[in-house]
């Protein structure tokens, strides 16, 4: 009876995480971001794609606007 006792006020005195349980944790977030970062890195690059199309279309107008105030095609 009084092992009993000292072991259980023992056990909830204790505050923390057990060494286990972080691992499981640092694990869960390796995981994680292992998937993340190659989404990431590919949206990325979907975005840089999308703007240098946006900014070829931009110098395309600007270019025909040139021509067809000018008769002819910027340098």
């Amino acid at each position: 009876m009084v092992i009993q006792k000292i072991g259980k006020t023992l056990k909830s005195d204790r505050k923390g995480f057990t060494l286990i349980e972080l691992l499981v944790v640092v694990a869960i977030i390796a995981i994680l971001a292992a998937i993340a970062i190659p989404q990431y890195a590919k949206y990325r690059k979907s975005a840089q794609d999308s703007a240098a199309l946006s900014d070829l279309k931009t110098i395309q107008t600007t270019a025909e606007a040139y021509y067809a105030d000018n008769m002819k095609y910027p340098n």
